[in-house]
């Protein structure tokens, strides 16, 4: 059985995903809402819904509503991907996409080291350290 939070418009029963319709026609409404050029708040309100606009976004980003192997499709994979098309142009229009970016990092090296075998012990935590890394012999 699947652990976590069951996904707005959905309910468990009997160890399966079921849809609860009225939900559902409401994560629909907010679909065709911000398809249809409302903002994310404005489209839950539509919906019938009182939500942030960060849960209205997560709720867009959601990859059970188009379905998977155990919840039922809600709305159309076309749908799902014309509403995530739309928000990254909207927050590309606003400035907002600030999703990492790939960074180049330069290529490091490879180092390798091999250490002499320690003969010596000392009751100071710090000298042992000490005369550990001073064992350490670099092969670069």
């Amino acid at each position: 059985m699947r652990q976590g939070h069951t996904p707005y418009g959905y309910r468990i029963k009997d160890g399966k995903a079921i849809i609860c319709q009225e939900e559902a026609d409401q994560v629909r409404r907010i679909f065709a809402g911000y398809l249809s050029g409302l903002s994310l708040k404005m489209a839950a309100k539509e919906a019938g819904l009182t939500m942030q606009h960060s849960s209205v976004k997560r709720l867009l980003q959601n990859k059970h509503y188009p379905g998977d192997d155990f919840y039922p499709a809600i709305i159309d994979q076309e749908i799902f991907d014309a509403a995530d098309v739309e928000r990254q142009r909207r927050e590309e229009a606003l400035g907002r996409d600030n999703r990492p970016k790939k960074r180049l990092c330069p290529r490091v090296p490879l180092t390798r080291f091999r250490m002499a075998k320690t003969d010596q012990v000392f009751s100071d935590p710090y000298e042992q350290a000490q005369y550990a890394y001073s064992l350490i012999e670099s092969e670069v």
